[in-house]
C-alpha cells in the first residue's frame, strides 16, 4: 500500500520537529537526563515591597527613584552546592523597568558573611542572554546565565550590582530582615577589591530573591513557609545561626542528608491569611515554593501573627482558628498536587508578649491551633516546636534561657532547639 500524501507530509513534520529537538542548544543549560543533574533552587529571600524605613540610606534614595549611580555588595550562604549556579533578581514589587548595567559573583574575603572585600582574582561577569546589563520588568524576575563554579556547600558568595540610573521610582524590592550586612556605595565599584572605606553599610538584601545550582538528581530542596521566628529575629547579624541555618548545619554534616538544600521563605511579620510585611501565605505560595526549583518537602511554620493581630474576643478568635485550619488544609492540598510533602510546625507560646491578652483568648486560639496540627492528621509529619521550647512549669511562656527578651522570638540557643527537633529521617 502506497504512503497518502497526509502521511507523507505527517512523516516530514515529525522529522523535522525531531531534528529541532535534538539540536537545541538550551538542552545544555538546564536539567539533563542524560548526565543526572537538575536546577536546585539553594538560597532564597522572600520578596517584599521594601518600607520607607528600609530603603537605602541618603543618597541612595531620592524623592523619585533609588539607587542611582550605585554599587551594591551582597553577600549570602548557599546550602548545598554544586558545579553551575545562576543568580534570580526580583522586581515583585516594582512599578517600573529595574535596569542592571553591571553585575559581578565573586568569593568573600575570608569566606565571612558580611564581608565588604573580595577574595582577589575570585570575581567574574555575571551575564543574562549574554549581555553584561539587562532589565528585569515590571513585576517579574530574571535569572542570570549559568556561570560554572565549584561551589561547596554552606559556601558564602559576593554578588555586586551596579545600577547607572538606578530604579525610577520607591518601588523597590527587598527583603529587609537580611540579618547579613550589605554595602552601598556611589559609582561602579563593581570590581574593586574592598568597598570599604567609602562603603555605607545596611543589615538588608535588596533586589537578588534566588540562587540555583545544577546538582545530582538525588538531591533536593526543603522550604519554610514562616514568620519573623523562621526569618531569624533575635539571631546573631552575619552569623547565619536562625533555625533553618542551624538545620541545614546539621543535615550537612551527614552523608544521607548532605545532599539537601534548605530554602528560607520567612519574614517578619507574616501571616497566613492576610497581607501584612508581605503577602499573605495563601497568596505568595506559588511563587515562594510551588514554583521553586527542585522542592519535594515543605515545612509550615506560621499563625502566630494571625492570631496576635486578631480582636482578643471570643468571636474573633474563633473565627482566625476556624480559618487557620482552613487555610493550612489548603496549603497541604495545593502542595500535595506537586507532589510535595508538608510538615506542620506548631506555634510556640507567647505568655508575657503584647501579643497575650489577660482573657486568655489568644492563648486558647493557639492551643486549639496546636491540638489540630498534632491531631487532625493533615499534615505528612508534625514538629513540636512548641514542646520543645515552652517552660514545663508555665507552658503559656516560653523557656526564659531560650528567648530574648520579649517572650516571642528565640535567641540563637533557642533556634538551636528548633533546628533540633526536626528529625533528620523526614528530610533524606
Amino acid at each position: 500500500m502506497q504512503p497518502t500524501r497526509r502521511t507523507a507530509i505527517v512523516a516530514t513534520t515529525t522529522t523535522a520537529l525531531s531534528a529541532l529537538v535534538a539540536t537545541n542548544p538550551a538542552r545544555a543549560e538546564g536539567s539533563s537526563a542524560a548526565t543526572g543533574t537538575h536546577w536546585v533552587n539553594t538560597w532564597t529571600a522572600m520578596p517584599q515591597l521594601t518600607e520607607p524605613a528600609n530603603l537605602p540610606p541618603a543618597p541612595f534614595t531620592g524623592t523619585a527613584s533609588v539607587l542611582v549611580d550605585t554599587t551594591l555588595r551582597q553577600t549570602l550562604r548557599v546550602t548545598t552546592g554544586g558545579r553551575r549556579l545562576r543568580l534570580r533578581f526580583s522586581n515583585a514589587y516594582g512599578d517600573t523597568p529595574l535596569p542592571l548595567t553591571a553585575v559581578t559573583l565573586a568569593l568573600p574575603q575570608g569566606g565571612a558573611a558580611g564581608a565588604s572585600a573580595i577574595v582577589p582574582g575570585s570575581g567574574r561577569p555575571v551575564t543574562f542572554a549574554g549581555r553584561r546589563s539587562a532589565t528585569v520588568p515590571i513585576g517579574a524576575q530574571l535569572v542570570s546565565d549559568p556561570l560554572d563554579l565549584d561551589l561547596r556547600p554552606a559556601s558564602v558568595i559576593t554578588v555586586t550590582t551596579y545600577l547607572a540610573t538606578g530604579q525610577p521610582s520607591l518601588a523597590l524590592t527587598s527583603h529587609p530582615g537580611s540579618r547579613i550586612t550589605s554595602y552601598l556605595r556611589t559609582g561602579d565599584h563593581t570590581e574593586d577589591q574592598d568597598l570599604l572605606p567609602g562603603a555605607t553599610p545596611v543589615d538588608h538584601w535588596y533586589l537578588l530573591s534566588d540562587v540555583e545550582v545544577l546538582a545530582p538528581r538525588a538531591t533536593t530542596a526543603v522550604a519554610i513557609l514562616g514568620d519573623s521566628l523562621t526569618d531569624g529575629r533575635g539571631s546573631t547579624t552575619n552569623a547565619n545561626d536562625r533555625w533553618p541555618d542551624q538545620l541545614y548545619d546539621r543535615l550537612r554534616a551527614h552523608p544521607a542528608t548532605a545532599s539537601v538544600a534548605i530554602l528560607n521563605q520567612a519574614a517578619g511579620g507574616n501571616r497566613v491569611l492576610n497581607d501584612g510585611l508581605g503577602p499573605n501565605v495563601l497568596a505568595r505560595l506559588d511563587r515562594d515554593v510551588l514554583s521553586r526549583s527542585g522542592v519535594t518537602r515543605l515545612i509550615v511554620f506560621e499563625g502566630v501573627n494571625d492570631i496576635g493581630t486578631a480582636d482578643a474576643t471570643p468571636a474573633a478568635q474563633h473565627q482566625v482558628t476556624e480559618d487557620l485550619l482552613a487555610a493550612y488544609g489548603q496549603i497541604v492540598v495545593r502542595a500535595h498536587a506537586q507532589g510535595i510533602r508538608v510538615f506542620g510546625a506548631t506555634l510556640l507560646p507567647f505568655g508575657g508578649n503584647a501579643y497575650d491578652d489577660p482573657a486568655g483568648e489568644r492563648e486558647s486560639s493557639r492551643r486549639a491551633v496546636n491540638s489540630w496540627i498534632r491531631g487532625a492528621g493533615r499534615f505528612d509529619a508534625v514538629l513540636d516546636f512548641d514542646r520543645a521550647v515552652r517552660d514545663p512549669a508555665d507552658p503559656r511562656r516560653l523557656l526564659p534561657d531560650l528567648q530574648v527578651g520579649d517572650w516571642l522570638h528565640l535567641n540563637p540557643a533557642g533556634y538551636g532547639v528548633l533546628a533540633a527537633t526536626v528529625p533528620a529521617g523526614l528530610l533524606r
